[in-house]
């Protein structure tokens, strides 16, 4: 698209209108407006044959996105680019980058109520502070003692990847005196020295650290990476954070684990099916923590989602640098 001499037109386009209308507020509204030649409503799927939607040049969308092939897209000959008010593409971006059309995500904005969510959790798991309510809740009286804890001085935190949640968890994570342990194998001694992390493998981590923390990739290399062998291995008192993708733990393992040590903890915010099984041992375990997948944006935090979206189209059609433009190689690790 390059440098623009007038204004594109733009069409709000997802298959789930409620989450735009969630997503892009009115202020945002008022701007894109005033940006571009906005088509009026919600669009997707259904509308593809529309003629209006042929001289669309620019889609901004956010959960609901569907995939566009070839056939979906001939209905959108115009079509020069996707801003993406929400996290992972790789549900749809592909046939896109295939034929050349721009693709930003606001997957960085997504990432700073996750790397929130995860700083409090590890700070709460220091002081053990969800075991203890549970064995009050429990036990009653009988268990108003001060429990072993390893506490948030000089510990040892592991981070399992170290995209845009991990590296900004871990520059959170910077406030505390804590040992910081990264398993990334595309993180390079560089990048691990300027974000003040050890470089570590998965077993040393789990051996070593008192919080794992998972923000692995769902990606066909860590299906089923999180073994019940390394759970084992976990200090005593230890506890496992996933705010990342339930695939990646082999999640038979870890109920076999839980079961067998319970001073062991699990802060689940992401299952492999979820919401998980009735039958699933997520719900009766004592020293499972679940929640229900909402470590990322929500309510009013999915504005900043759409803001930065808007930033960037403003920055790309101006001719300026832009941040959050992806390419097929990404999608290779993208969450």
């Amino acid at each position: 698209m390059g440098i623009l001499k007038v204004k594109p037109v733009a069409a709000f386009f997802s298959d789930r209108p409620d989450k735009l209308s969630l997503v892009y507020s009115a202020d945002a509204r008022r701007r894109l407006e005033g940006l571009t030649h906005l088509l009026a409503g919600h669009w997707g799927s259904a509308e593809l044959g529309r003629p209006e939607l042929a001289q669309v040049q620019v889609l901004f969308s956010t959960w609901g996105m569907p995939s566009l092939g070839a056939d979906a897209l001939k209905n959108l000959p115009n079509l020069e680019a996707v801003f993406y008010a929400a996290g992972s593409v790789r549900s749809f971006a592909e046939p896109l980058l295939k034929r050349n059309i721009a693709v930003f995500s606001a997957w960085a904005a997504n990432a700073e109520p996750v790397a929130e969510y995860t700083l409090a959790q590890i700070l709460l798991a220091g002081k053990r502070v969800l075991p203890a309510m549970e064995a009050l809740r429990s036990q009653g009286p009988a268990a108003w003692a001060e429990p072993e804890c390893p506490g948030n001085y000089c510990g040892s935190v592991g981070l399992l990847g170290a995209g845009a949640v991990g590296r900004r968890v871990a520059e959170l994570l910077q406030a505390f005196k804590l040992k910081i342990l990264v398993y990334d194998p595309f993180l390079s001694d560089a990048d691990a020295r300027r974000l003040g992390v050890e470089r570590a493998g998965l077993a040393d981590i789990f051996a070593r650290c008192q919080v794992v923390s998972n923000h692995l990739a769902d990606v066909p290399a860590t299906k089923g990476l999180l073994t019940e062998e390394l759970f084992q291995s976990l200090p005593k008192g230890a506890t496992f954070l996933n705010t990342g993708r339930g695939a990646t733990v082999d999640e038979a393992g870890l109920w076999k684990v839980l079961q067998r040590r319970r001073d062991l903890s699990a802060v689940l915010d992401v299952a492999e099916a979820e919401p998980p099984e009735a039958s699933s041992p997520a719900y009766r375990l004592p020293n499972v923590f679940l929640t229900p997948h909402l470590a990322g944006s929500l309510g009013p935090e999915t504005a900043r989602m759409a803001d930065w979206m808007l930033d960037e189209f403003e920055a790309y059609s101006s001719g300026r640098p832009v941040r959050f433009r992806l390419n097929l190689e990404q999608l290779a690790t993208l969450a």
